[in-house]
């Protein structure tokens, strides 16, 4: 999570969503760098609203914009998917070294899943209240020009991105019977990926 003070502006930490490499770019530029541990960089808006934003309001009474970036649900998934495959989580609950995709995205679907596809929810990580969007800026991890186009405007600063914490290359095909079965289950996180499309 990056605050910046004086553009009123707090860029939130989707995971997978490219947030290491922004830090990256921008944490020199940034009033406050939210890293560690990962439950506070990747707080989510509801966690914010709770904690952070009663702290900006007392100290400076300033109440930030905040932005986030959303990743397409199955791309998203594979790269959770592939992040998890890496050598050092072999023997690891969290491991799919051994797991197909399809078997991967079928777990994420259910109710309680095992560790392994236990990866969250973008769209309960940008909901605070009964459903309300935490985030006034959403833009989608695909259209990367406009997610740099914006920062470079609002905060007067040229950006040059280097590849961090990058998921393992592979192939993945998910099939058709589990896709549908993805977008039945998880419409949601299927939704707030349109609405960020759709964003200004």
């Amino acid at each position: 999570m990056l605050v910046f003070w004086k553009e009123n502006l707090v860029l939130m930490a989707v995971p997978k969503t490219g947030s290491t490499a922004l830090e990256g770019a921008l944490a020199p530029r940034a009033s406050l760098v939210l890293r560690d541990p990962p439950e506070l960089k990747h707080a989510p808006c509801y966690r914010y609203k709770r904690f952070l934003k009663p702290l900006f309001k007392q100290v400076g009474g300033q109440n930030p914009e905040l932005m986030a970036i959303v990743r397409n649900p199955i791309d998203w998934l594979g790269s959770w998917y592939r992040y998890r495959t890496r050598e050092d989580l072999i023997g690891h609950e969290n491991s799919t070294r051994d797991i197909s995709f399809d078997d991967f995205v079928l777990e994420y679907c259910k109710g309680s899943p095992a560790s392994f596809a236990n990866v969250g929810s973008q769209n309960k990580f940008l909901r605070i209240n009964d459903g309300e969007l935490g985030a006034q800026h959403l833009f989608q991890y695909e259209q990367w020009d406009k997610v740099i186009d914006y920062l470079e405007e609002r905060l007067d600063v040229t950006i040059t991105l280097k590849q961090k914490n990058v998921s393992p290359k592979m192939e993945l095909h998910l099939s058709a019977e589990v896709e549908a079965k993805l977008r039945e289950k998880r419409v949601a996180e299927f939704e707030v990926w349109e609405i960020s499309h759709r964003a200004p």
